[in-house]
Order: structure tokens, then sequence, then C-alpha cells
């Protein structure tokens, strides 16, 4: 019988190079696209700056300290249609049980995991302080409704809950 072994072939330093390049390319790559791919799916952030953010703070207290004193009461009611529009209808009274009329009302729902899910709504007022407005494409899930109420260019409400949205 014919014995044909075969010499193993040497370690050379041309081997361990290309091993070693080989190994750290592929890390490297894999790096790069997870790197991408993160980037690719950052949904955003809060606050632009936080540093404006917290210059704006107290006045944000102070608005808010005001609104509590006005006491008015804005009843959000949201239902999601089977064609994914969200259909809005707010109800909003004075401290004494007066609807209030004449006000502009904006809304918008905010995805919490997602804000390039957000969606404005615009709200006109259809009855003496009822004000109604819809968004097209919403998913059902969890929403945030965030509604702001002004009159001659200064917010006089502001209110954020948590909906979802079958």
């Amino acid at each position: 019988m014919g014995n044909s072994s075969k010499t193993p072939r040497p370690l050379t330093g041309r081997t361990v190079l290309f091993y070693l390049l080989a190994f750290f390319g592929i890390v490297m790559g894999v790096n790069v696209v997870m790197i991408k791919l993160a980037i690719d799916t950052l949904p955003g952030t809060e606050v632009d700056s936080a540093y404006r953010a917290s210059l704006a703070y107290k006045g944000e207290i102070s608005a808010a300290h005001e609104q509590d004193q006005r006491n008015w009461r804005v009843d959000a009611h949201v239902e999601r249609r089977a064609d994914g529009a969200a259909l809005v209808r707010l109800d909003a009274r004075d401290a004494k049980g007066v609807p209030l009329s004449g006000l502009k009302f904006s809304g918008r729902l905010e995805r919490p995991t997602d804000k390039r899910d957000d969606r404005v709504v615009e709200l006109a007022e259809s009855g003496i302080g009822v004000y109604r407005g819809s968004a097209a494409d919403v998913r059902p899930g969890q929403w945030d409704l965030v509604i702001e109420g002004e009159a001659r260019g200064a917010r006089l409400f502001l209110s954020r809950n948590r909906v979802i949205l079958n």
C-alpha cells in the first residue's frame, strides 16, 4: 500500500497576515452595517436643543399655572376608523361650563416610540365649543394626543394624553 501522506503547509507570516486582515475586515464590515442600520432607524429626539428647552422651562411652568387658574374643561374623544383615519372631537368649556368658542385648537397624534409616525390633526370649530378634525393613515396602537388651544397668538391650553387606537 502506498502511504501518501501530505506534509502540512507551513504557517508563514504571509498566511498569518492574511487571516488577521480577513478577521478584522469582517469585524469592521459588520460594525459598519450595524452602525448604518442604527442611524437609519433612529426615530429622532424629543427636543432639538436641551439648552434651549431648559431656558423655556420657567415659561412652561408659568403657562401651566395660568392654565390651572382658568380651570377649563376640554374633553377629547379619538376614534380610529377601518380605513386608518383617526377622528378627533373636542368639547371645550370654561370654569362655569360655558362653551369656549372662537379659539384655535390644534392637535397632534404622536407615536411614543417613533416620531416619524406623528400625525397633525387640523381642528375646526363645528359647533359652539365643539372642535373636530381628522388625521389620515393612523396605525393601531398607543399614541399621545397633544392638544393646544390659543387665542390672539398666545397659547392658553396644552394637554397630552395617552390613547390606544384599535
